[in-house]
């Protein structure tokens, strides 16, 4: 697969999502102090991501 969402620790011990394309990572929430509260918005971002409108401010 070409493209995962990821979970993991950071150094602060707070869990933060990265979403990875082929390796490169397109970004990266807050930090969440609970592992349910990462999973949480990556259920988020795959219910309403589809139809979120996109705002060109250039």
């Amino acid at each position: 697969m070409a493209h995962k969402f990821e979970i993991y620790k950071d150094k602060g011990g707070e869990f933060r999502v990265r979403f990875k394309y082929n390796s490169e990572v397109i970004f990266a929430t807050e930090g969440y102090k609970a592992k349910a509260s990462a999973q949480n918005a990556i259920d988020s971002i795959k219910k309403n991501g589809p139809d979120a409108p996109v705002e060109d401010n250039s």
